[in-house]
């Protein structure tokens, strides 16, 4: 009995911050609906001044959950700046969690509602969530041959020409690093082998096609690219092995006690334009990070372990950045809830919203 009440307490740790983020979605689904309905005959600045804002308030209570529930610590390294910037950042990618990392960034810079992700194909169809991506900003691509820079290029020019703030979040591995699929890590190090490429332990192979193309189209408009190197404290196991970095809800269950972020920015100037030599260039950017990371998981020296090289600032998020947008959409929902009108409409708006975003989404790129 005792044991079952503490598998209970330990799956309630993320059943709570589950159920409160994913019950609010049609809460702020209605909000940002009414405001796309009234934007309509605006100029699109307009629209997105207040779609960041609402974007701002959705996320601030998402990190409420991911840094002040969690109680994580986090560690910056390298130079964030305090202002908010036009950047594209381009990160490590070895989680869900990774998602949440860049939203931990940016609302330190004060531009949280800038945030907007270069996201895989398949994501589209999240009831909801996919469909909204798209609308603020987000771009799906495919991989490989069926990438379409065509599209992907129209969508940040009218990102642009709406004068959209920026903080283009890319993944250039493609995929995650995920040490318990092998296969994946050795078949990027072959690739990386037959072009003469350095081999990377930690990290994939980047691929060089969304980064060009985003840099590309908007270097006119861009203030710098933040190269950014993430690493999950926690995540070895007793041989030293690195292990798979925390899900959202092994996180959400306190799993993770620090995560570590190394930041670099870099000027627009100091990035080649040619493709072929800023593939070169990205891969060297990802040797870094692999050094970084094989210091943090493998220095010889333990003391040097769990830790990126320089110095570093504890950063914590204060409540009055995340706890006001809880209560908010918290009791927004909670009001909706109580009546039977407002059950119904709750309930149409997860059924309806979910098939009118997947035809969205099927039609238009």
């Amino acid at each position: 009995m005792l044991l079952s009440l503490v598998l209970h307490t330990y799956s309630m740790r993320y059943v709570l911050p589950a159920a409160v983020m994913m019950g609010t979605a049609p809460t702020y689904m209605l909000a940002w609906g009414a405001w796309r309905l009234l934007s309509a005959v605006l100029p699109a600045r307009f629209y997105r001044e207040v779609d960041d804002r609402l974007y701002t308030i959705y996320q601030s209570m998402v990190l409420f959950f991911f840094e002040n529930y969690t109680g994580v610590q986090v560690i910056i390294y390298g130079d964030l700046p305090k202002n908010k910037e036009n950047v594209i950042y381009l990160s490590n990618h070895q989680c869900t969690v990774d998602w949440i990392i860049a939203d931990m960034l940016a609302i330190r810079q004060n531009a949280l509602g800038h945030v907007r992700y270069v996201l895989k194909d398949g994501l589209k169809w999240l009831p909801l969530y996919g469909w909204y991506f798209s609308q603020h900003g987000g771009v799906y691509v495919k991989r490989s041959a069926k990438f379409n820079e065509k599209e992907m290029r129209e969508k940040l020019r009218a990102q642009m020409k709406a004068e959209t703030p920026m903080y283009l979040v890319i993944f250039p591995e493609g995929t995650r690093y995920n040490p318990e699929i092998p296969k994946v890590i050795a078949d990027s190090q072959s690739f990386a082998e037959k072009e003469g490429l350095a081999i990377l332990k930690h990290v994939l192979t980047p691929r060089v096609k969304a980064t060009h193309v985003a840099i590309d189209s908007m270097k006119e408009y861009l203030d710098a690219v933040y190269d950014v190197t993430v690493a999950y404290e926690g995540t070895v196991d007793h041989k030293g092995q690195r292990k798979l970095a925390p899900s959202m809800t092994e996180f959400l269950c306190k799993e993770c006690p620090r995560v570590h972020i190394f930041i670099d920015r870099i000027d627009l100037k100091d990035i080649p334009e040619e493709q072929m030599y800023m593939r070169r260039w990205l891969h060297e950017r990802f040797e870094i990070k692999d050094k970084l990371l094989i210091e943090f998981y493998d220095a010889k020296d333990s003391k040097r372990r769990n830790k990126f090289p320089g110095k570093c600032v504890h950063s914590k998020l204060s409540l009055k950045k995340t706890l006001p947008s809880l209560l908010f959409l918290g009791g927004l929902t909670a009001s909706m809830l109580l009546t039977e009108s407002g059950r119904k409409l709750y309930v149409k708006t997860w059924i309806y919203g979910t098939l009118i975003g997947c035809l969205w989404v099927s039609i238009k790129p």
